[in-house]
């Protein structure tokens, strides 16, 4: 079934690899999409305006969303900002608005990631992969009590420890906690006001430099190349991502 007005409507809904809620306006983005993630595993549903694409967030739980910033009735971010009200479903931003600040509003208000108009089939599957895996990922653990892998970079939050091919790195306080953070949402973007927050509180969202100079230091504990970076990954203009998968 296929949407009729701006009401959403679903194919292939029972797929292996879950269900993504697509929210567009454009036909030619929703065909493209449609075969597209149908030909990776996913089931689809659409919606052509923000209500309806909240309304099917709601009523259908989906596995995964993917939204443009460009819609008819409501601006994309007062999308993301409702379903975070209620729920912590991946949510993936396709929009033409490239500029470094948009990027930023859209994660700020609670989006996986965001990808600028024209993207890769591949690249938006890779991105829809991790954020399904950091989901599960989350919904598993639930608690500091996991140990989190990924290449030879080890972190166990409930001791506190880090390891780097088996050999432990001591890290302050401060660099510990933005490491936490970021483990805590390995795979997704940060930005530099969200880990601000986290790490040094709400009266210092304007101290980027903090975010820099730490990160600067642990990439010099932690990476084999500081320069060339495996783990710790920079989004430029936007914040941080540590990645889920190298």
């Amino acid at each position: 079934m296929t949407t009729t007005g701006d009401g959403p409507g679903d194919a292939g809904t029972s797929a292996a690899a879950g269900l993504v809620l697509v929210i567009e306006d454009e036909p030619q983005i929703l065909r493209f999409l449609r075969v597209s993630l149908a030909s990776h595993g996913f089931g689809y549903l659409e919606a052509r305006t923000g209500r309806a694409g909240i309304e099917a967030a709601a009523l259908r739980a989906p596995d995964a969303v993917i939204l443009d910033l460009g819609l008819p009735d409501l601006d994309g971010l007062e999308v993301v900002r409702a379903i975070r009200g209620w729920s912590a479903v991946p949510i993936l931003v396709l929009s033409a608005r490239g500029q470094e600040q948009d990027k930023i509003a859209a994660l700020d208000a609670g989006a996986d990631d965001y990808l600028t108009k024209p993207f890769s089939v591949g690249e938006l599957m890779a991105r829809l992969r991790v954020a399904l895996r950091h989901a599960a990922r989350s919904a598993a653990e639930g608690s500091e009590t996991a140990v989190f892998s990924v290449g030879g970079l080890r972190v166990d939050l409930a001791r506190r420890q880090v390891f780097v091919d088996d050999r432990e790195v001591r890290l302050t306080p401060n660099e510990y906690k933005l490491l936490a953070t970021l483990v805590q949402h390995a795979g997704k973007v940060l930005t530099h006001r969200q880990l601000l927050k986290a790490v040094w509180g709400p009266t210092y969202l304007t101290e980027v430099h903090y975010v820099r100079l730490y990160m600067g230091q642990l990439r010099h504990k932690l990476e084999a190349d500081p320069a060339r970076p495996r783990y710790l990954r920079t989004e430029p203009g936007v914040g941080y991502r540590l990645v889920a998968g190298a």
